[in-house]
């Protein structure tokens, strides 16, 4: 049997000639990247390659163990050999301000110290691969090859770094006020499940993943005397430079940021990891510039990647398929020196309406690398197993699993916070992919294709939209050009060119017209790029901006006798000036201070009001080979609600990328964690599998452009809710293929033969 493709349809963009408030001549189209072309030349300067003066190369000495303590260090043969500066140890290295523990509401970059170790400052191993030498030299090649000549003595102490042995001693995780949920609980759970006349109850089990961006992390570090600058590719420029500043005891001010260009980050870059630290540690002993860019298994040694999981999720429903009872309990690990729970239950608590719903987590404490953000941290996890769970009772009641998720989606309000929703549209995106995947013409289970075996999969995702801070200055010029400054981060998802667009129809000036800086301290603070929040945060404040910047355009054209909305250069030419400037928002001072608790206070009440997210839908067809297990996804297609869409091609382009780690999720990447020694097995892109070409298929990706009346220009995010959802997309069509529910990741051929 062959199964033919379904029809597929491509979302129209939204008119140009809509109404004031709705999309314009900018937004809405789907526009070139304004920084393609100085990328695909090789202009653009990522932080390995900023050419300084007397630039030195940093390397570092990792230990092979993952606690105990050093009992020798030898760095004479190193040291010695030609071209080499110094070699940076506990020895000589700058004593630094112990990182803070506690977070401070008012100072959010108290959130950006990767782990508590005090890097070259002790002679203690807290975790596998922990840096305890930097070799610097003239060229890279001496680093490297000095590096290895270091040596090191330890005293190993057994560590704690086996996961399953450790769940007995899990403790519970509370839900902390303005961070992600937790926990929730409606209703009695545990009773309706045992009354419960349709049950399924399945344990899950999910690996550690690791970051594998483009560009590993690399740091540039050039003191001026008591002046700190640091190219680094960061998701976070304000973190950074105020955490940089509170280790070295100096200013923020006198911390200088540069990071215009990042290869990608996912989380890995939001936080400051030993390299940042180590690197300028080793420019201020030199006093030189210094660069240390990390070797891909330097990543895996000394950045953390996302928690492993083990779960249950057990769910009670009626003949006719209504969930009764949906409890979903979470066992996830964090770092001795470091780490915090993820959000894994949050998925639990908002995609059905169960009758009773309890979502619980407990977390254990291990001689690892602390987890740390990796696109949808803890939802991408939880919905693998909630929408497994989902699948596996659809297959009980003999009903159609998107007719189940259809008969199970919550009314106005979230079934747990009772909160309102501004804006829900899942159901819509189950129903228009169905139609566009052409469900109706699902197979039956176990439908061979030559020696394959065919299956169908579906799975809902759903990710919480976030808004930060975020300061701007908006500048006209007389010859009709606009520019908007703010410290915002282009990771690769465009959004130095969706900046444009809505500045470009928010003041009514034409796109090419506009030019965004952004990726430096010295500019107005922007939002971290995380949380799917960094484009409606800018959004917010774009908005303020261009209202400010147009009144005062149009005030000056009533003095000039000009009409209302007339081109900020006709204006500002015959007024005689030459350019105007509005500001939203202080870096510093008391209107610093305020920004911070108006900002606090709205993220408090809105989240009283309003449960705000993306949503969406993936359905994919699988080829299983019935002898071998080999699995191959053939075909796929998902619609989401991202609500506004201000440029399709970046949008459509952010929600593929997540497909893909999500693909990589089900199919292939899995840290391996030897539990006798807590260290990584495999760390490499050699034995560390990420998706390639051959793994992906066409992905038809949809969105519906709706706008969110609750957020900036409607914008809800596209950057995590892609990857939600995907593991058991996958996982679900491979039941249907073989009949076999296979509950942990990755599905591996041996799991699938079983």
């Amino acid at each position: 049997m062959t199964i033919a493709p379904a029809r597929t349809t491509t979302t129209a963009a939204p008119p140009t000639d809509a109404p004031p408030g709705a999309p314009g001549p900018a937004i809405g189209r789907a526009v070139d990247r304004v920084d393609g072309l100085a990328k695909v030349t090789g202009t653009a300067r990522f932080s390995a390659e900023y050419p300084l003066p007397g630039l030195t190369h940093a390397v570092l000495v990792h230990a092979p163990i993952a606690r105990g303590r050093i009992t020798s260090l030898d760095t004479a043969v190193a040291e010695a050999h030609p071209g080499v500066l110094l070699v940076l140890t506990h020895h000589n290295a700058p004593r630094l301000t112990p990182p803070p523990t506690r977070l401070n509401p008012m100072d959010l970059s108290t959130m950006a110290a990767g782990s508590t170790i005090p890097f070259l400052n002790t002679d203690e191993i807290h975790v596998d691969g922990q840096p305890v030498a930097a070799v610097v030299a003239e060229t890279l090649e001496a680093a490297q090859y000095a590096a290895s000549l270091v040596r090191v003595e330890y005293l190993e102490v057994t560590p704690t770094g086996d996961f399953d042995a450790e769940l007995g001693s899990s403790t519970p995780v509370r839900s902390m006020p303005v961070m992600p949920p937790t926990g929730g609980k409606r209703g009695d759970a545990r009773a309706a499940y045992q009354r419960s006349p349709v049950r399924v109850d399945l344990a899950f089990s999910t690996p550690q993943h690791n970051h594998n961006a483009l560009e590993p992390h690399a740091t540039t570090a050039e003191w001026d005397g008591d002046r700190l600058t640091v190219y680094e590719g960061c998701q976070n420029i304000d973190w950074t430079q105020k955490f940089l500043a509170k280790r070295f005891g100096i200013p923020a001010g006198d911390v200088h940021v540069v990071a215009k260009y990042v290869g990608g980050a996912f989380g890995g870059k939001s936080k400051v990891w030993a390299a940042t630290l180590i690197a300028c540690m080793a420019a201020r002993v030199a006093r030189r510039p210094v660069r240390l860019a990390l070797t891909r298994e330097g990543v895996y040694r000394t950045v953390g990647g996302r928690t492993p999981t083990r779960q249950r999720v057990a769910i009670g429903a009626s003949s006719s398929g209504h969930l009764e009872a949906l409890i979903h309990e979470v066992t996830s690990r964090k770092g001795r020196v470091g780490g915090q729970a993820e959000q894994v239950v949050a998925c639990s608590l908002d995609l059905y309406d169960a009758d009773t719903i309890l979502a619980e987590q407990r977390i254990v404490e291990l001689d690892l690398m602390p987890n740390t953000a990796m696109r949808a941290p803890g939802e991408a996890q939880g919905s693998f197993a909630v929408e497994c769970a989902v699948d596996e009772l659809a297959v009980e009641l003999g009903l159609d699993p998107v007719e189940l998720r259809l008969r199970n989606q919550p009314g106005e309000r979230s079934p747990v916070h009772g909160t309102r929703y501004s804006h829900r549209r899942l159901a819509q995106t189950l129903e228009r992919g169905r139609d566009l995947f052409g469900w109706a013409d699902r197979p039956a289970p176990g439908t061979r294709d030559g020696k394959g075996l065919v299956g169908w999969g579906v799975a809902a995702a759903i990710h919480p939209s976030w808004e930060f801070v975020a300061n701007v200055q908006l500048t006209v010029d007389a010859t009709g050009g606009a520019t908007l400054a703010c410290a915002f981060h282009e990771m690769g998802m465009g959004t130095a060119t969706v900046v444009g667009q809505m500045v470009a129809d928010c003041l009514g000036v034409p796109l090419e017209r506009v030019t965004a800086r952004y990726g430096d301290s010295d500019l107005p603070l922007g939002p971290g790029a995380g949380g799917s929040g960094q484009t409606a945060s800018l959004a917010a404040s774009i908005e303020r901006a261009c209202r400010a910047m147009r009144k005062r355009l149009d005030a000056l054209a009533e003095r000039l006798g000009m009409p209302d909305g007339s081109g900020p250069g006709e204006v500002l030419t015959r007024a005689g000036e030459g350019s105007l400037t509005v500001e939203v928002g202080a870096d510093s001072g008391p209107r610093a201070a305020w920004g911070q608790v108006r900002f606090l206070s709205k993220m408090v009440l809105d989240s009283r009001r309003w449960m705000k997210a993306a949503t969406g839908a993936h359905y994919c067809e699988v080829r299983v080979d019935a002898d071998t297990g080999e699995l191959r996804v053939t075909r796929w297609t998902s619609v989401f609600d991202v609500g506004r869409v201000v440029n399709p091609k970046t949008t459509h382009s952010q929600l593929r990328g997540g497909i893909v780690m999500g693909l990589g999720l089900a199919m292939g990447e899995e840290t391996l964690i030897d539990p006798r020694t807590a260290r990584i097995m495999n760390p490499s892109l050699a034995e560390y599998h990420v998706p390639v070409h051959a793994d992906v298929p066409h992905l038809e990706v949809h969105t519906l452009d709706d706008p969110d009346p609750q957020m900036p220009l409607g914008i809800l995010g596209a950057g995590e809710v892609g990857i939600v959802g995907v593991g058991a997309a996958v996982a679900n069509a491979v039941r249907h293929a073989t009949g076999r529910r296979v509950t942990d990741l990755p599905l591996t051929l041996d799991r699938i033969v079983g």
